[in-house]
């Protein structure tokens, strides 16, 4: 692949997807390119983390920056990127529409900053949040929310041109959304993730347990889900696919004891993955650098 000029620079757009808001990155010249010759792009899906947006990967990760970096140095593919909001994601439509319309207040009876963040910024409490994004909801519609990007845009249907990566709790969405739709990723990126399921579910280590459930909040929630039961059974099943499973994490990170029980296990049972460790913790230095790094192995290799 010939390195971009400095004109060839991609953009970010903003959408909505099945009433999920999205932040996505274009290549450059996508629209013409696609009315004028087709072209089919590669796609990589992005989750940002706990109480994130669909806007983190393009603020704070600054994105843009990065991959025009790597696409004038010849390092990546061309792609698109989907950055959906997965938390928005991960609530029951009526759910959902019932939160974004009701007034800007915390949980408290105070008026939200709504430069603050997104348009639910602090209108769940931390363990209300969690509930949610642990609900399996996001996970068991995800193929829903693929099949309408797919229509919407001009990328791949071949799981061999699907990526997909996320950092913290979008690690734990990617794990389990790769596991649930077995077979349609060729490529799937946990940064710094939370590994651990629902309560009550299969533990990798029961001592972890702790660190997630201690408030007794019920993870079922309104809509319980069949997505984590015998997750553990399902990998076992599924090792040693997908074709590259890829693992980042930090030395200083609050969840490297669990990272590294949940490799143990891995490797117990064979299913092969990369593992990158770097210094420091749970950051966006740390995730801009897994990132890159991600990125530059994507949609190279046609043996798929």
């Amino acid at each position: 692949m010939h390195p971009a000029s400095a004109a060839e620079v991609g953009t970010i757009e903003r959408d909505t997807l099945l009433g999920v808001p999205c932040c996505v990155y274009l290549p450059s010249g996508y629209v013409q390119r696609v009315a004028s010759s087709k072209t089919v792009f590669p796609v990589l899906y992005l989750h940002h983390g706990m109480f994130g947006s669909e806007d983190d990967w393009s603020t704070q990760g600054e994105l843009l920056k990065l991959m025009n970096m790597l696409l004038l140095a010849g390092q990546v593919k061309e792609m698109v990127i989907i950055m959906p909001d997965n938390f928005l994601g991960s609530i029951p439509p009526l759910t959902r529409d019932s939160l974004l319309n009701a007034p800007n207040i915390t949980p408290s009876g105070e008026t939200i900053d709504t430069s603050m963040g997104s348009a639910h910024w602090r209108k769940f409490t931390s363990e209300q949040e969690q509930a949610y994004e642990m609900s399996g909801y996001w996970e068991e519609h995800f193929a829903e929310f693929m099949a309408e990007a797919e229509k919407r845009y001009s990328i791949s249907t071949n799981p061999a041109m699907r990526a997909i990566a996320g950092l913290s709790m979008g690690g734990f969405h990617t794990m389990h959304v790769a596991h649930y739709l077995h077979g349609q990723f060729a490529y799937v990126g946990l940064f710094s993730a939370v590994i651990i399921p629902r309560q009550g579910d299969e533990q990798v280590s029961p001592e972890y347990d702790s660190q997630f459930h201690t408030s007794g909040f019920d993870y079922q929630m309104e809509y319980p889900s069949p997505v984590y039961s015998h997750w553990m059974q399902d990998l076992r099943r599924d090792a040693p696919a997908p074709p590259m499973y890829w693992i980042a994490m930090g030395r200083d990170d609050f969840l490297y004891a669990q990272m590294q029980d949940y490799r143990l296990w891995l490797d117990q049972n064979n299913f092969e993955y990369t593992y990158y460790e770097s210094q420091g913790g749970h950051t966006w230095p740390n995730w801009q650098n897994y990132f890159c790094r991600f990125t530059k192995k994507l949609f190279w290799d046609d043996k798929f």
